[in-house]
């Protein structure tokens, strides 16, 4: 953040965010994971009625709407700040939903794991330092990315190139906007509620408000 009065000497003398977890960083990003996990099962139970006309209009399309199973990295990351919050939260996410018995039973670990890197990679290539809306859709379409190579492997592994690339797109687009703008909206909702005033996300509201 850049101060709305500055000089050169205090710019350089802001303290960078710290790395470390605190106690209420694990709590509130284990809530924010279960959280997911619980929308995940739901959207296991109903993703198919939902996506298929549209995968009936055009093989491959359906991925648009797929990007309910990313947004427990991008929330988590926008909201805890740290290196391994975007993973820990689709970790807890995949987990939680593994154990609620969803449909793809613990290699919802596995997803989850790549999903949750791709997020974090993004967060990790901005140093951890840069929180708004691009990157959040950066880090959605991050996650996106996971969840292609994933699908096409294991799912889809003798698709047609043409099929191949809608779907990629498709995963892409959906993390971005349903995983990496929904997360940013949300982040912002919850700021709003006061629930994340001993946040970053929550000071920085606090200090729109006021100013």
């Amino acid at each position: 953040m850049v101060s709305t009065a500055p000089s050169t000497t205090s710019a350089a003398r802001s303290p960078r965010p710290s790395m470390r977890w605190r106690v209420v960083d694990i709590v509130v990003a284990s809530v924010l994971g279960v959280a997911g996990g619980l929308v995940m099962v739901v959207w296991n139970l109903t993703y198919q009625p939902i996506t298929a006309p549209i995968e009936a209009a055009l093989p491959g399309l359906q991925a648009l709407l797929y990007g309910v199973w990313l947004f427990p990295a991008v929330l988590v990351g926008l909201v805890v700040r740290k290196p391994g919050a975007a993973l820990y939260g689709e970790l807890v996410a995949a987990a939680t939903s593994a154990l609620l018995g969803g449909f793809w039973g613990w290699t919802a670990i596995q997803w989850g794991l790549v999903q949750g890197l791709g997020a974090e990679l993004v967060f990790a290539i901005l140093l951890y330092r840069a929180w708004g809306l691009v990157p959040a859709l950066l880090a959605g379409l991050g996650a996106g990315v996971g969840m292609a190579v994933m699908d096409l492997t294991f799912y889809y592994p003798d698709s047609r190139p043409e099929f191949a690339a809608i779907y990629a797109v498709s995963a892409m687009t959906s993390g971005a906007l349903l995983a990496g703008g929904g997360s940013w909206l949300l982040t912002r909702a919850l700021a709003r509620t006061g629930a994340l005033s001993r946040f970053a996300a929550g000071r920085e509201h606090a200090a729109r408000a006021d100013s």
